[in-house]
């Protein structure tokens, strides 16, 4: 059915939450999976908001971070018993999702949203949503809401 499944990541928890569904999905159908994490160039004035590394070098040291955490990802997957790697993108996210899942011959994308809506979804816009209007394949998507942080002080009624 599945002979590859194509894992957009971008870094944090919440794109992570994906893993689970997809190792649940390749594993019994001995899939590979396919990790792509997409380094957006950022514009000298992003670069210096963030306190980043303003130019090329910038841009090489946010490539070196994003190679070595899709190779933790890779060996975790693969002490699973799963068959996984990786594939470093360089543009606009969307659009590098879209031609690695061309490239690569995935089968299926498969990929959390941060379920944006309103202004956050006006101001940020959505890989998501174009992946899903763009995609050549079918794609997998699952709704996570970020964790809210605990509460210092828990309530109980009885």
């Amino acid at each position: 059915m599945y002979e590859r499944v194509l894992i957009p990541l971008d870094g944090s928890e919440l794109a992570e939450s994906i893993l689970p569904f997809a190792e649940k999905l390749a594993g019994p159908l001995d899939a590979e999976i396919l990790l792509l994490r997409v380094v957006e160039p950022l514009s000298t004035a992003a670069a210096l908001a963030n306190g980043d590394v303003v130019g090329p070098d910038g841009l090489f040291l946010e490539q070196v971070r994003a190679k070595e955490y899709l190779s933790n990802l890779q060996e975790r997957l693969g002490e699973r018993g799963l068959r996984a790697r990786s594939v470093l993108g360089l543009g606009v996210p969307a659009t590098e999702i879209v031609e690695h899942a061309k490239a690569h011959k995935a089968d299926l994308i498969a990929m959390s949203t941060h379920g944006r809506s309103g202004f956050g979804r006006l101001v940020f816009g959505s890989v998501a949503e174009e992946v899903l209007r763009t995609a050549p394949v079918p794609v997998l998507m699952i709704r996570m809401v970020a964790r809210k942080a605990a509460s210092p002080v828990e309530v109980r009624t009885s």
